[in-house]
């Protein structure tokens, strides 16, 4: 049972920080297991850490001397404490973790891409199985494969297998309206088992098979299909011994592309860390079935001073938080809790999860493989950061910024004659593309005529800082831009800057990125408020930046506008009615040819539909009604 015991200053008492604070709270504590909080003066949590003795940790920050810097600052900042004690240590990790991603403290190691990864799953609610690709909750009944590093890494798995063992990927309602084969069976990627072209028990062979494949039993598979296929030539069915050959040759074809493919090491996860610079990468490679399923990066934010073994152990919480490990992780560094991280993920996963940081062999091979790849992807990072940096410099030195941006948002809209209109926003900063930042906005406003890009700027402008001095009014994160790029000329961003001035929001740097005379790249002007536009020379790096930050706010706008088009075009009237869902829509329309004639309809028509009552087709008769 968690027990607050978190401590209340009277009003009148002196403000004490930092070490005296410490002190006094010292007194309070127990030497219970427990998560403690430091808090600024604001109220804004600095660190989140755990305990096994709540005393004997929190006493360390109340030393006078011997904390590195970091941690120093930290203790100097701390005007207030927090504590929640705990049954167990492994209710306190647990704790600590879910406050970390919670709060997201300054102080702590933060894993910055939390995002779930991709399975393969073979779903088994319909007797002829579907393939395909699933992220998110594992509630569909079947069986998942993974997980894999990325979507391009399913999406070959699944090409692979397509190619191999022909299995379907066409959802249930698909296949079951198919009349004739897809295009699918024609290039041999699938039986045809919706048109009768295969039957259950040898399509469910195929299953087995391919399931087998995807747990790294391919050579057995091989070796089966190779007596099948001498079985069927010395029968003269030469079609099938044909057909055979083919996966044969397919399957060979995939073994042969897959990359470090383990003998010992039928699944694990390989987990090495490198830093440099106060910096690190964490490559993560995923192993299933003795194959590799490819490799994904991560870059912790530290403070610089952090241990490897700290980072570690955070990254770890982290990663696995809301994901299933593995039997097996490989470590290229130890931790400070081998043992308890082991026991948190053996509950996690329902059997026994082993981490270990091998010296030798198969495994200690593994391990390099990953930290060499840690180790080239952080100095392309630290690379291309410089890089950034200098272009944020010059940015800052061409529109006398103050300093280098550390967020720039560039803003753009997109529509056809004021149809379907969205306004989309980019965010760039030191480390590049802050794509988990981007945003997009529908455009609802009924007042504003088609076409009016300054009303539509308007209405992106004023949702984004309305809701922007709501969350964060004393700008405490990092959400507030340093600089906001307008794609536009002077009217722009006279319109931009009385929206702002409204709001109350005018020590925000502005620019307006207009194209020249000839609408050409290399001579566009940029436009400031009360100041001459200019130019800058078409060589000049911080041009071509300016450019690519343009680019892409059109790239995701318009991007965002052909999605909505599209979903508007492909929209049906039956959609919007209530109590018709996809099965009455499809009886519907297989009745009436379209969504025209079922408008043209009358109730008696109506309710000869399989699956229409009267008091529905009186529903539906009302809505064309009154349309």
């Amino acid at each position: 049972m968690l027990r607050d015991m978190t401590e209340e200053h009277p009003e009148n008492a002196p403000v004490k920080t930092g070490q005296a604070l410490i002190q006094d709270y010292l007194k309070t504590l127990d030497s219970s297991p427990g998560v403690y909080r430091m808090l600024d003066a604001q109220g804004a949590v600095l660190y989140v850490g755990k305990a096994r003795n709540l005393k004997a940790r929190v006493s360390n920050y109340a030393r006078a001397s011997g904390h590195s810097g970091r941690i120093a600052r930290m203790i100097r900042e701390t005007c207030s404490m927090m504590f929640l004690t705990t049954r167990t240590e492994t209710e306190a990790l647990l704790l600590e973790q879910n406050l970390i991603k919670q709060l997201k403290p300054r102080y702590n190691v933060l894993l910055r891409d939390d995002k779930s990864f991709p399975n393969i799953l073979v779903a088994k609610s319909h007797e002829f199985a579907q393939i395909k690709k699933h992220r998110g909750a594992k509630s569909e009944k079947g069986d998942y494969y993974g997980p894999f590093a990325s979507a391009g890494a399913v999406n070959r798995t699944l090409n692979q297998l397509q190619r191999v063992f022909q299995l379907r990927s066409c959802t249930d309602s698909t296949f079951q309206s198919r009349t004739r084969p897809c295009l699918l069976f024609q290039i041999k990627r699938c039986a045809g088992p919706c048109v009768g072209r295969i039957g259950l028990v040898e399509y469910q062979g195929l299953v087995s098979d391919a399931e087998r494949f995807l747990q790294g039993k391919s050579t057995r598979i091989q070796a089966e299909l190779a007596t099948e296929m001498n079985a069927a030539s010395e029968n003269m069915e030469y079609e099938r011994a044909a057909a055979l050959r083919d996966r044969i040759k397919a399957l060979t074809a995939v073994q042969s592309v897959q990359a470090i493919n383990p003998r010992g090491v039928p699944e694990a996860d390989v987990v090495a860390l490198y830093m440099d610079g106060g910096q690190a990468c964490v490559q993560v490679f995923f192993i299933r079935g003795n194959q590799s399923w490819g490799n994904r990066d991560f870059y912790p934010k530290l403070n610089g001073v952090e241990s490897a073994d700290e980072v570690m152990q955070a990254f770890l919480a982290q990663f696995y938080d809301g994901k299933v490990p593995p039997r097996m992780i490989l470590l290229s560094h130890g931790i400070e809790d081998p043992d308890l991280m082991s026991e948190i993920l053996t509950e996690k996963a329902g059997r026994k999860v082993v981490l270990g940081v091998p010296q030798r062999g198969e495994k200690a091979e593994l391990v390099e493989n990953a930290a060499r790849n840690a180790r080239e992807s952080l100095a392309r990072r630290m690379s291309e950061s410089a890089t950034q940096l200098k272009l944020l410099e010059g940015l800052a030195e061409k529109f006398d910024l103050p300093a280098a941006p550390r967020r720039i948002e560039i803003y753009d809209n997109s529509h056809i004659q004021g149809t379907n209109a969205v306004g989309g926003m980019v965010v760039s900063g030191p480390e590049g593309w802050m794509k988990n930042q981007y945003r997009k906005f529908n455009i609802k406003g009924t007042e504003i005529t088609p076409g009016d890009d300054f009303g539509m700027m308007k209405e992106v402008l004023t949702r984004r800082f309305t809701r922007l001095l709501k969350e964060d009014p004393d700008r405490q994160t990092e959400a507030w831009p340093d600089l906001l790029l307008i794609d536009g000329g002077a009217g722009q961003v006279s319109a931009v800057h009385e929206i702002m001035a409204e709001l109350g929001v005018e020590d925000v740097a502005m620019v307006g990125v207009a194209k020249g005379v000839d609408r050409d790249h290399g001579k566009e002007e940029f436009h400031r408020i009360g100041q001459r536009p200019f130019a800058l020379a078409m060589n000049d790096p911080v041009l071509y930046f300016v450019q690519r930050l343009r680019d892409e706010a059109h790239r995701w706008a318009i991007g965002t506008h052909r999605a909505k088009r599209a979903k508007a075009t492909m929209a049906n009237p039956l959609d919007e009615i209530a109590g018709v869902g996809a099965a009455r829509k499809r009886a519907l329309l297989a009745h009436f040819g379209s969504a025209k004639a079922v408008s043209r309809a009358g109730l008696p028509d109506l309710m000869a539909v399989d699956g229409i009552s009267e008091s529905l087709a009186q529903k539906i008769l009302d809505h064309f009604h009154n349309q």
